[in-house]
């Protein structure tokens, strides 16, 4: 039998090495790319090519506390995709020569475990206090996730795991199940995190209306049955001619004190015949939409929209696979309550849609939002792009102008450039 002392917790081959990891200082420096950069002398985005570990520790001197959001796509762990080494003075054709993880090795979910603990230790350094991290993941690796951000930001900072609607159309396979979905892992910084409510529209408004003319305004009928059982809640009400209305099975809403004040002042009336009670809940009052569970792709897009948005920037063109949709990301900038002011971060960019999101953002509200990308200059043969990282930036060259150039959108001084540099 082992002496050892047994404890609740994730662990894997590894993970000591993440900690040495953590704790080795960066010997990397940033160097300015001002041919690559718009507008370098102005603007206060950044893109950053190189490996986003040595790029977060350098954050840490320069950004500690002060992001607000942080939005990542990492690898999914999908038995073939490339591994961010964790070394990155070995020089990149080295790199990328032994960091496919196959999931044929044995250490298949501990290589990736060790991928993603570092990066988000050091990003969880950044986030301000009322900052949140959402994480884009599909089935492969969504338990080890939540695992993962559990022990670094501490259960109880889970905010949700949303549900993404990418896909509509079915698969052409009917041997398994057709996937149309994949998970975005959200925790918060600490408790001073606030969820930001949806605006409404007229789809969430259509059940209000004003039938009697009330000076409130429109309303709609609420429920008045208590959802448990309340003994003590379970008491008649006497109409205003007398009649007596029983109560529901489980007990009313409120206490009765609380049901008089509310029949007093309005908000629950009785029906013409004194045979129920009704509640009335005003437009006026209801705010914001609360924040669902699901994204369903109608509202917040899926990959096929987002597919759409490169080939609109590059003249038909699609460098990158499966790209975020911008209204995806915008969807989290909203809940997220990124402010005018506020810095957004993603260390894996890929296209670069976080940023594009931040300026479309920017252009609604004539905002001076601001974005980090980190991206690793992974070799590519799409389209003319040598790197993932060259097409990022070329993104953002081609939105910002195209934002730019849309007075209609109501952004007076849109910050469209970017200061562009490599890690070396």
């Amino acid at each position: 039998m082992s002496d050892l002392p047994e404890r609740f917790g994730l662990t894997w081959p590894g993970k000591a090495e993440c900690m040495r990891i953590i704790q080795t200082s960066s010997l990397g420096t940033l160097v300015p790319m001002f041919e690559e950069s718009v507008d370098f002398d102005n603007t206060q985005n950044v893109i950053i090519e190189g490996d986003n570990l040595e790029v977060l520790k350098l954050l840490q001197k320069t950004h500690y506390g002060k992001v607000k959001l942080v939005y990542i796509d990492p690898p999914y762990n999908t038995g073939k995709e490339f591994i961010y080494p964790d070394n990155f003075r070995e020089s990149l054709a080295n790199c990328l020569r032994y960091s496919v993880n196959e999931d044929t090795d044995g250490r298949y979910h501990s290589n990736w475990l060790s991928l993603l603990y570092p990066r988000l230790f050091l990003a969880r350094n950044l986030l301000r206090d009322d900052g949140v991290i959402f994480v884009s993941i599909d089935d492969h690796e969504v338990h080890n996730l939540r695992a993962l951000m559990n022990e670094i930001f501490g259960e109880e900072n889970f905010v949700a795991a949303f549900i993404w609607q990418h896909s509509v159309q079915p698969k052409g396979y009917t041997n398994r199940v057709s996937l149309h979905h994949n998970t975005i892992m959200c925790f918060q910084r600490s408790k001073a995190f606030a969820l930001v409510p949806l605006a409404r529209t007229e789809e969430h408004n259509k059940n209000y209306s004003n039938p009697d003319n009330d000076p409130l305004g429109d309303w709609r009928t609420g429920d008045v049955r208590n959802s448990l059982y309340r003994p003590n809640l379970r008491y008649p009400v006497t109409t205003p001619n007398g009649k007596v209305i029983d109560p529901p099975g489980n007990g009313w809403r409120w206490s009765k004190e609380t049901m008089q004040s509310k029949i007093d002042s309005g908000e629950v009336v009785f029906s013409a015949d004194e045979t129920r009670i009704i509640r009335k809940i005003y437009l006026a009052t209801v705010g914001g939409r609360a924040v669902e569970s699901i994204w369903f792709g109608k509202d917040v897009g899926t990959t096929r929209d987002g597919v759409s948005e490169l080939k609109k920037l590059f003249g038909g063109a699609t460098p990158f696979d499966t790209p975020k949709p911008t209204a995806l990301i915008r969807r989290m900038l909203k809940v997220g309550g990124v402010g005018p002011d506020d810095l957004v971060l993603d260390f894996f960019a890929g296209s670069g849609t976080t940023a594009h999101a931040v300026l479309a953002e920017n252009a609604v509200d004539d905002g001076h939002r601001r974005f980090i990308l980190v991206q690793l200059p992974e070799p590519t043969e799409r389209n003319g792009f040598s790197t993932i990282a060259a097409i990022t930036r070329e993104r953002m060259r081609l939105a910002g102008a195209e934002i730019g150039a849309a007075p209609q959108l109501g952004c007076e001084a849109l910050d469209g450039g970017f200061r562009a540099y490599v890690l070396s």
